[in-house]
């Protein structure tokens, strides 16, 4: 009996050790994520032929979230309108709680309207200076620091058509690489926020469509609404070498009121000696909870966290858009360089109610006046709209 004393031993220990081993093995985590979002719209004004009253359900989204330890994961399918189309689909590396890379094809930050969904914008519709001069979605790689009074990324990505073509169908591939750079050294439990940053960007030109000259630049953006999809103002730019751009950023937040603000500049240089188009925008919103205690802050987002459920938020936004610039050259189809290039200007007035049922539903009510002018291939344009969303986000 005493040989089997050792066998007994070993047994016994490796029984004990090997609970060990797996409660230190990270656990696969896989949760389902979706989103539903359902428009009501009526229109009125001076312009009203340009836009029809009705319903429509414009982002419907289903897809999966996983984690892994310090790995995580998501993959992320839209229907808008009878399109199917790729949103998020990127994998994360979080090294500890204020370094992580991501790689795949995501919003890379660039700006304060960046860091949160397209359906949590607290202003109805995001501001159509953020439309006309950031970036949708595109491949590439960045990298996060967030500190607590600090935060910084940095990213390097691939033209945003890379999700659909490959480079020897777009004939070449455009490339560019964008930077956030934020101060945040308040942001208290009470809600008292204040946080100032800046975002800079290159961009190489990008594809004007097969067996064309890889050399062009288009900035476009809808009315602030998605039961009618108008176009608002529109630029397509040739002969382009490259674009610049920055923009600066402003949150101050204190208790049940906040501010956030931000100005674009884009410059697009040209070729031929063509004189440079400068496209610019700025807007400013005021955020104020009718139901609720105070803002919070979502260290990770870099901006003001989704008010609570239960709140009750009144949201105003005035946003100044142009893509029109008089000294900007462009070249006609007779080989003639032609003088300012009028793309439009906009301004937009608007009042949202946000209602935040529960963690996962709210109400938003809406009204947007949008004045239109100084376009050359569009009609100077006034437009009322009056909207509701109802919305569920999981």
């Amino acid at each position: 009996m005493k040989a089997f004393y050792p066998i007994g031993l070993a047994l016994l220990l490796a029984a004990s050790v090997a609970p060990s081993a797996q409660a230190d093995e990270p656990q696969l985590k896989v949760t389902p994520t979706g989103r539903v979002l359902v428009d009501g719209a009526l229109y009125s004004g001076p312009d009203r032929e340009l836009f029809k009253d009705g319903a429509a359900i414009p982002d419907v989204r289903m897809g999966v979230k996983a984690t892994y330890g310090k790995w995580s994961g998501k993959v992320d399918i839209g229907y808008s309108m009878q399109t199917l189309g790729l949103k998020d689909i990127f994998i994360q590396y979080t090294f500890n709680p204020t370094w992580l890379v991501k790689v795949g094809n995501f919003t890379h930050q660039y700006g304060l309207q960046s860091s949160t969904s397209s359906s949590m914008k607290a202003s109805f519709e995001e501001p159509l200076s953020n439309t006309l001069f950031n970036a949708a979605r595109q491949i590439g790689v960045m990298g996060v620091y967030s500190g607590q009074q600090f935060f910084g990324t940095f990213s390097a990505h691939a033209e945003p058509k890379s999700i659909k073509q490959t480079p020897d169908e777009m004939n070449h591939q455009g490339w560019g690489f964008c930077s956030r750079l934020v101060a945040r050294p308040f942001h208290t439990d009470d809600g008292t926020v204040f946080q100032i940053g800046i975002s800079g960007a290159y961009v190489a030109p990008q594809t004007e469509g097969e067996d064309m000259p890889h050399e062009g630049f288009t900035m476009a953006g809808n009315f602030p609404t998605r039961v009618d999809r108008v176009v608002a103002a529109e630029v397509d730019l040739t002969n382009a070498r490259n674009m610049w751009k920055f923009t600066p950023e402003l949150v101050v937040a204190k208790g049940p009121l906040a501010v956030e603000a931000q100005y674009f500049f884009n410059r697009v240089n040209m070729h031929d000696g063509l004189h440079n188009f400068t496209g610019q925008g700025a807007y400013v919103i005021l955020r104020g909870l009718i139901l609720g205690q105070h803002y919070g802050y979502s260290m990770s987002d870099c901006g003001l966290a989704t008010p609570k459920p239960g709140s009750f938020e009144f949201v105003a936004l005035y946003n100044y858009s142009s893509l029109s610039d008089k000294k900007a050259q462009w070249i006609d189809d007779d080989g003639v360089v032609c003088d300012g290039i009028y793309g439009g200007r906009v301004n937009t007035l608007s009042a949202t109610l946000n209602y935040y049922i529960n963690p996962y539903m709210l109400v938003r009510f809406n009204y947007a006046y949008t004045h239109r002018w100084n376009a050359s291939d569009l009609p100077r344009a006034d437009f009322n709209a009056f909207q509701v969303r109802v919305q569920i986000l999981f």
